[in-house]
């Protein structure tokens, strides 16, 4: 994977420095997408493998009992899904799912400042950005779309005191 990445900043004549922005984000995407390709013909071939082998089963169904879950428990699962962290957060309750939370990578990049005082991915990756005309800010499209937001697009420009110059709906 090295080599990819470096072999992508030596084709664009960009340093190390690059993968810190719009354009590393984006250019990781594209290594993991060679990533993952060449080792989907590595798991086709151990399928393959197997199935010929005889081995068909897909399921442990010995270990998908409810009859042997407790009547109160508290779980999570956390995954790198292809736009960042992804959790899923369960509380059950006499035998039934009483709370059940998803927090998705969008909900982690477009959050707000935190406890602190410290912005959010958006706002950092923002922050500095040169936008050429303001009634058209596609650099800050092209940002917040090198994130990959499962979210309906759109560019608000607020002035210090917040008070809206402009938006920007994309269709």
């Amino acid at each position: 994977m090295k080599e990819l990445i470096d072999g992508a900043l030596g084709q664009l004549h960009v340093s190390t420095d690059a993968l810190f922005s719009t354009l590393g984000r984006v250019l990781a995407r594209g290594v993991e997408t060679v990533v993952v390709a060449e080792n989907a013909l590595s798991l086709l071939t151990k399928l393959r493998e197997q199935i010929a082998s005889g081995n068909t089963n897909t399921f442990d169904d010995s270990k998908w009992d409810p009859g042997t879950w407790p009547s109160s428990a508290r779980g999570f699962g956390l995954h790198a899904a292809p736009r960042g962290a992804l959790s899923h957060w369960v509380e059950i309750s006499d035998g039934k799912i009483s709370n059940y939370q998803v927090i998705a990578p969008t909900t982690w990049n477009a959050g707000p400042r935190d406890a602190a005082g410290n912005p959010g991915p958006y706002e950092a990756s923002l922050v500095g950005t040169p936008v050429a005309d303001p009634t058209q800010p596609l650099e800050i499209l092209r940002t917040i779309h090198s994130f990959d937001p499962c979210i309906a697009c759109a560019a608000h420009i607020l002035d210090a005191g917040g008070n809206e110059i402009l938006r920007v709906q994309v269709q």
